[in-house]
């Protein structure tokens, strides 16, 4: 791992959650030496990605985010157009409704809607890195690019985050090209416990795929009903998001996206 995606790495640990970070902290959940880790976030600090708070001089994330974040959203308002049509997404299942992003080869959050339909529901952070076997956004994205990202992934150190976390590259393989033909991914536990979710690909105006819409329920309100109408839901917000975001869906997926989109869905009822 190079110095500069060392540094980067440290910024990942940063969540709604857990805003600030101690260096001895920082240091256990990094793995690295405590003198690497101190000298990767003093270069970070002099370039304003993290600054120094309180009396026990923990981390927080700098002014630079903010300078960065305002140039991405005045090119590409991304996430206005998201909440939009996550906000559609929501309301029709009842459901949270998110999208997440690649980032190199991470998949981070970009924004997510909470239904008011239910008292108990699924949370998200904001930027929240999510794995790529664990979760159907990230099966989804895996079955929709290139299969050297998914080697790149099952070679690497796959995380067990629940008793139900799949980790056996074999297995994910075979559940992968399920994905692609299918068009649609579904994970049950897979990255929080009690979480169902069902995935969809997002894709640019070069037809690769960059990304998925995703629509996460409890385990518990999954009713065979409820499943038809979320990958109804989910097949046609992805095209919806694709179209408005000036991308194109490949023919493959169009087609089974417009299979999902046509296939009977039980109405919701909007009162639960």
């Amino acid at each position: 791992m190079g110095t500069v995606t060392k540094a980067l790495s440290l910024l990942g640990y940063f969540s709604r959650s857990q805003p600030e970070i101690g260096l001895a902290e920082m240091t256990r959940q990094s793995g690295m030496n405590k003198a690497t880790v101190y000298r990767l976030l003093s270069e970070l600090a002099d370039q304003g990605f993290v600054e120094q708070v309180g009396s026990g001089r923990a981390y927080r994330l700098g002014p630079a985010f903010l300078r960065l974040a305002a140039l991405r959203e005045a090119a590409v308002p991304m996430r206005e157009v998201a909440q939009k049509v996550l906000g559609e997404l929501s309301e029709a299942t009842g459901e949270t409704a998110h999208m997440s992003v690649m980032q190199g080869d991470i998949l981070a959050t970009l924004a997510y809607v909470y239904s008011s339909r239910h008292g108990t529901r699924v949370t998200m952070e904001d930027a929240e890195q999510i794995t790529f076997h664990a979760t159907s956004s990230g099966l989804a994205v895996l079955a929709h690019n290139p299969p050297a990202l998914t080697e790149r992934v099952l070679a690497g150190p796959l995380e067990k985050r629940t008793p139900q976390t799949e980790t056996d590259p074999a297995v994910l393989r075979a559940q992968i090209e399920a994905v692609r033909r299918s068009g649609i991914a579904e994970s049950i536990s897979g990255f929080e416990e009690d979480v169902h979710s069902h995935a969809c690909p997002i894709f640019d105006a070069g037809q690769s795929c960059y990304g998925a819409i995703a629509v996460a329920a409890p385990v518990a309100r999954m009713t065979p009903d409820l499943r038809r109408s979320i990958r109804h839901e989910v097949a046609r917000a992805a095209l919806r998001m694709t179209r408005l975001l000036g991308g194109f869906a490949p023919d493959t997926f169009k087609h089974q996206a417009d299979a999902l989109v046509s296939a009977p869905a039980t109405a919701i009822d909007p009162k639960g």
